[in-house]
């Protein structure tokens, strides 16, 4: 009973410890907002404005106009010249823009990502802005489309199928190969018997093999009557003596 009672207590112990220890995890993360982190001088405000300010750059320009940008190569760095390309094949076909959703910054090593959500008529576009965290430069652009669970969950399946099919097309291969190395013996066979000249006989040749194969049956036949004869004369059986040859006269 006792030690029951010891166990319990423990098992109560360690839930209270583990429920504390939860509590200052959070109240940690709670404590800790986006808003108010400095990232390396520069506050989340300031990165929410300058993704603003160029995604109105960006809206306000026509196709047009976006064409004309891209063709003057000096005016834009690359990375800039491949964020515009990016942005042009984008937003071709998803319809009007219609303002800003979620922004979110997010510190991974070295690397400070601003994300901001788009709202166009057709689907979202999610905005990023990669930056070197160390002098706080911009080293990349991201612009892409924002897809629904089940538009992702076709696309895996796709994938999936495609991948299928590709395993199956091998397998086929690979059996048809081995099939292959079964059957080439058997057609080389077949080459060298049709490769291989017939030798036709004699007809004189022919007719010889064939008188003495009917003279072997008749002396066969001469030797059963004689040892017949002999057997009958001498009161003994044909087993008891043998004809070994027969001279012809």
């Amino acid at each position: 009973m006792a030690q029951s009672r010891k166990v319990r207590f423990m098992k109560k112990k360690l839930a209270l410890i583990l429920s504390l220890c939860f509590i200052l995890l959070t109240l940690g993360a709670c404590g800790t907002d986006p808003k108010d982190v400095d990232y390396n001088g520069v506050s989340y405000n300031q990165l929410q404005d300058y993704s603003a300010n160029l995604i109105s750059s960006l809206t306000g320009y026509s196709s047009s106009d976006l064409d004309s940008l891209l063709s003057d190569s000096s005016s834009l760095d690359e990375k800039t010249s491949n964020m515009v390309q990016k942005w042009k094949e984008t937003v071709a076909d998803i319809g009007a823009y219609q303002g800003t959703g979620e922004f979110s910054v997010d510190k991974s090593g070295n690397t400070l990502t601003t994300d901001q959500i788009l709202h166009f008529e057709k689907r979202d576009v999610d905005f990023q802005v990669v930056i070197n965290y160390t002098d706080m430069s911009i080293t990349g652009y991201s612009v892409e489309p924002v897809y629904s669970l089940g538009e992702k969950m076709e696309k895996a399946g796709m994938n999936t199928v495609i991948s299928m099919c590709v395993v199956f097309a091998v397998l086929i291969l690979i059996s048809l190969i081995i099939y292959a190395f079964k059957i080439f013996p058997y057609l080389e066979k077949k080459k060298q018997e049709k490769s291989e000249p017939s030798v036709a006989k004699d007809p004189v040749v022919t007719q010889i093999e064939q008188k003495e194969e009917q003279q072997l049956a008749d002396d066969n036949e001469l030797v059963a009557v004689i040892a017949a004869a002999i057997a009958a004369s001498t009161g003994t059986s044909t087993s008891d003596f043998v004809v070994r040859s027969i001279n012809r006269r």
